[in-house]
């Protein structure tokens, strides 16, 4: 699946979502996102700069979204997904978070849900853009 990471030794000042840049699948749901968190979270490309974070190398970045919290942790794949709606404005979605942490069944699903969408970007991207709009 996907390597996950525990912790950074060069936290950020806010939390910040690293993704990867050049995949039209991340770029769309990663605007969703925005609009949500507002500036709650900091979004950046692992091409562009990955290297803020020396300590972890590039190559994870490419598996996964990572979600860096300015007290070092790193969430990975939909776990990253799912601790960064906590960070939404107006209501925030805790629910899934803690399902994903406490639920062994939600967990697995959620992982490979993750890997069939990873595998699967560019028919999703279509698809999001099918039943959301080009712009979302």
């Amino acid at each position: 699946m996907f390597k996950k990471l525990s912790r950074t030794f060069y936290p950020p000042e806010r939390p910040v979502m690293v993704w990867d840049g050049k995949c039209g699948f991340c770029r769309y749901w990663i605007s969703v996102w925005q609009k949500h968190t507002s500036e709650s979270i900091e979004y950046i490309t692992f091409q562009a700069d990955a290297d803020r974070f020396p300590d972890i190398p590039k190559k994870y970045f490419e598996g996964a979204v990572r979600l860096i919290e300015p007290d070092g942790r790193i969430y990975n794949g939909p776990d990253a997904a799912y601790r960064s709606m906590e960070y939404y404005k107006g209501k925030p979605v805790k629910f899934f978070h803690r399902w994903y942490t406490r639920s062994r069944f939600f967990k697995v699903i959620s992982d490979y849900g993750y890997h069939f969408v990873t595998t699967h970007r560019p028919f999703l991207l279509k698809l999001s853009r099918l039943l959301f709009g080009r712009k979302p």
